[in-house]
């Protein structure tokens, strides 16, 4: 039986991307491969339990809305999360997959939004970036820029021009680093440079504050 090893399944609204506000069941993969310095989800690096993928799809029906984010963690780190993409897609649901963008995204279902998470810099793991994934994207994607400085922001202008990012995606996001950027200062670079890019907020964060689960 396919299984994969699951952090947490709950029902909260989408705090991020192209879908904020949007009343969303999360499924949280446990592992990731990264380590960012300011990654909010460390609880989700190791323990979890698992769990069958029918058992996933019994729980996310019962929560009653049609819309999923698969996260993490890492959720690709685990071979089984295509599978279980796909049986999401076949289900009927809408589908989103928040990727650190460490790992190819090649084989994801293509009914999928894909939210990938181009690392700044500042997270201390730019490195990992996989930059072919670029390929794999469509106007239906998105892209993620978490900034820590005007440095990580000037980085993501020259990577989203060198790019072609912006042609690329649907939304290319910037959001301000908890704790890291002030966000007025982020929206004043925005509005002086006219980038055509959709800031965003961890609105999870406004609500409920560093609270996992939510």
């Amino acid at each position: 039986m396919s299984t994969l090893r699951i952090t947490e399944i709950f029902l909260s609204l989408q705090g991020e991307a192209n879908t904020v506000g949007r009343p969303t069941i999360f499924v949280r993969l446990t592992g990731c491969p990264l380590r960012c310095q300011y990654c909010d989800s460390e609880y989700a690096f190791s323990g979890g339990t698992m769990m069958g993928l029918d058992t996933i799809l019994g729980e996310v029906e019962e929560l009653g809305v049609p819309h999923v984010t698969v996260t993490g963690g890492e959720p690709l780190a685990q071979p089984n999360a295509i599978a279980l993409m796909q049986k999401l897609v076949d289900a009927g649901k809408s589908v989103s997959l928040e990727t650190s963008g460490a790992l190819s995204v090649a084989d994801v279902p293509a009914g999928v939004v894909k939210v990938l998470d181009l690392k700044t810099p500042g997270s201390n793991e730019s490195h990992r970036n996989l930059w072919e994934n670029l390929g794999h994207l469509n106007p239906r994607d998105q892209i993620k820029f978490v900034l820590c400085s005007r440095a990580d922001y000037d980085w993501a202008r020259m990577r989203c021009d060198e790019h072609g990012l912006y042609d690329r995606v649907g939304d290319v996001l910037f959001s301000p680093s908890h704790h890291e950027l002030a966000p007025r200062e982020l929206a004043d670079w925005i509005v002086a440079d006219r980038l055509p890019v959709r800031m965003q907020m961890q609105m999870h964060k406004l609500l409920w504050g560093d609270v996992p689960g939510y």
